[in-house]
């Protein structure tokens, strides 16, 4: 009863929180009602961001496609006014040209897929292709016109023509006709100008030839008519005015050399102010190395410009160049079939061989056919100059020479010298016969001698001058010169035989007895010889000086090369000392050994001392 109040109090409190609790019930079980309504909302929310990310991005992927589509189709305002109005030499008009090439494909492509809009642009762009077209043409028909014009350097509009290459392109991709035209009108233009420059260049050139030419009657083994009896196969001094002589190389073999193989061309009219003139493979040499420069040129401006390759680029050089070539072989034809000066021909070939190098290694092929029509004709007429002169020689008879003179040719030097650069089995063959028919020659002209020693100073004289001028060209390791070296070294020892005989003979050939006897063992049969020794020993003693002088002068006077004259002289004494040295060694033996004629011996130390005295001295 004492607490009833406090309870009251606490009755009362507990009914408000009470009703403070059902309050938080009644709010808690809204708060539930609401989140679960918002839960809803977020899926709905998540469901319609997955469809709006699926709209965004096929919209994207149609826009990227449309864009591409819109690119290619839609023509702006500033590629008309430029292909309409600008000049074909402005960067802009190759730019938009480039442009509209593409939009062309562009469309092209997209009508394929039957895309609708594509008639919307399509008269438009046909408009700005019919436009282009007729201004690129217009362009390049002028430049190939001004090829035309007389003095041109037609070098310098192709150099600009190769800048527009992309218009020849793009007509090739869009109106055939007109590519087809502007190609047909370069090839017509193109093949008159070279044809025109290059058989003026050439009948230019040929006026500045040396007017003495080989002729039918200009053969090794031919009597020359002018110098009476004087056999050609015989002159070692140039008798033409201009030095362009038949069998001398001289100076000829330079037009193969590295100075003057690309050296700039021989200018007709300049050479003609200088009254220069000029031999048969100098001309070639000029001519086609005009011809060579040319042809590369030309053939890469094709390859390049036209865009062609292969086969196509060869049958397109060959429409342009295929009259020059022909004028070409034409010209070479009636020079060679009338050509009988084997060295220029022979130069000529070997100029088309190094000029084939060159174009393989510059890698254009557009001559190939031509360079191997050339040695097609030329190798025949060289085999036949040489089968000529071998003819020549064989049917020429040394009775019939009045005259004999010791001086060969030059001939077989300046065919060996050149084939070394480039060797030739076929040549090499005919050289070996040429060189056995000139051996052959000699012997019989020197069979017309009377003496043996004649015979041999005038095979010697050959054999010498042969080796010297071979020597001067040729290697000393080449067949031909070991073959002359062994023939002169043969014919000299047997000279010098004969040089020592009238003098010392009766010595020489009691030496080559005894020393018989010697190797018998019957050296008792020199028993009866004494008086033949005596007086031999004795002979020698008081003439051999006057001998030595004697035979020294006659050598001298003999030989015209005075180092191979000084060469048999020394040879000779070298020989003489040998037999006296012999003849020392037989009278040693026991059956001469007491003859008092030792006492005219000559000490033979003493006698080389006084030899070395007449060995000549340059």
């Amino acid at each position: 009863i004492k607490e009833s109040e406090n309870i009251a109090a606490l009755h009362n409190q507990i009914t408000a929180c009470d009703a403070i609790l059902e309050r938080m019930e009644q709010m808690l079980s809204a708060f539930q009602c609401d989140l679960s309504s918002i839960s809803s909302e977020i899926r709905t929310l998540q469901e319609q961001s997955v469809a709006m990310n699926l709209r965004l991005k096929n919209r994207r992927a149609v826009r990227r496609q449309l864009a591409q589509l819109l690119d290619g189709l839609v023509v702006p305002a500033a590629m008309i006014s430029t292909i309409l109005e600008a000049p074909v030499t402005e960067p802009e008009f190759l730019e938009q040209l480039q442009e509209l090439n593409g939009k062309i494909n562009s469309v092209k492509e997209q009508a394929f897929r039957e895309t609708v809009a594509c008639a919307d642009v399509q008269h438009v762009l046909e408009k700005l292709k019919i436009k282009a077209v007729t201004k690129i043409r217009e362009f390049v028909l002028q430049k190939i016109y001004s090829f035309r014009k007389p003095m041109t350097n037609y070098q310098i509009p192709q150099n600009a023509l190769l800048k527009y290459r992309f218009f020849y392109q793009f007509l090739l991709g869009n109106e055939r006709t007109v590519a087809q035209e502007l190609r047909e009108q370069y090839v017509d233009t193109m093949s008159k100008i070279y044809l025109s420059y290059f058989k003026s260049y050439t009948s230019r050139l040929m006026k500045i030839q040396y007017e003495e030419v080989a002729e039918k009657d200009d053969l090794m083994g031919v009597e020359d008519t002018a110098k009476k009896d004087i056999l050609r196969l015989f002159f070692s001094k140039p008798s033409l005015k201009n030095r362009n002589t038949v069998f001398t190389l001289g100076n000829r073999g330079g037009v193969i050399g590295a100075a003057e193989l690309e050296a700039p061309i021989i200018v007709p009219h300049a050479a003609q102010k200088s009254d220069l003139r000029y031999p048969f493979e100098s001309l070639f040499r000029s001519q086609h190395y005009a011809l060579l420069d040319n042809s590369c040129r030309e053939y890469l401006f094709l390859c390049d410009f036209f865009m062609v390759t292969g086969p196509s680029a060869q049958d397109l050089f060959n429409a342009v160049m295929g009259k020059t070539l022909a004028m070409f072989l034409k010209h070479m034809e009636a020079y060679t079939c009338d050509c009988y000066d084997g060295i220029a021909v022979f130069l000529c070939i070997h100029i088309v061989l190094r000029f084939k190098a060159i174009m393989a290694k510059r890698n254009v092929p557009a001559v190939e056919k031509y360079w191997d029509a050339l040695l097609e004709m030329l190798w025949p007429r060289f085999e036949h100059i040489l089968e000529l002169n071998i003819q020549s020689i064989q049917s020429t008879d040394p009775q019939k020479l009045g005259f004999l003179d010791t001086r060969p040719h030059y001939f077989s030097s300046a065919i060996v010298s050149i084939n070394q650069t480039f060797p030739n089995e076929k040549t090499h063959a005919l050289l070996g016969q040429l060189q056995v028919e000139v051996e052959n020659f000699v012997l019989r002209v020197a069979a017309e001698f009377s003496s043996r020693k004649e015979q041999l100073i005038f095979l010697i004289n050959n054999y010498d001058m042969m080796l010297g001028v071979l020597m001067e060209r040729a290697v000393e390791e080449s067949k031909e010169v070991e073959g002359f070296q062994q023939l002169l070294s043969a014919r000299t020892q047997e000279f010098i035989e004969e040089l020592l005989s009238p003098p010392f003979g009766g010595m020489i050939a009691f030496v080559k007895e005894a020393e018989a006897l010697l190797e018998k063992g019957q050296l008792e049969r020199l028993r009866g010889e004494e008086a033949r020794v005596t007086q031999l020993a004795r002979g020698f003693s008081g003439t051999w000086k006057t001998a030595v002088e004697s035979l020294s002068h006659d050598v001298m006077r003999s030989f015209s090369n005075f180092k191979n004259g000084t060469g048999i002289i020394q040879g000779a004494l070298t020989q003489l000392i040998q037999y006296y040295h012999r003849f020392h060694k037989i009278l040693a033996q026991p059956p001469l050994r007491s003859l008092p004629a030792r006492a005219d011996l000559i000490n033979i130390h003493h006698l080389m001392v006084e030899l070395k005295k007449h060995k000549p001295n340059f």
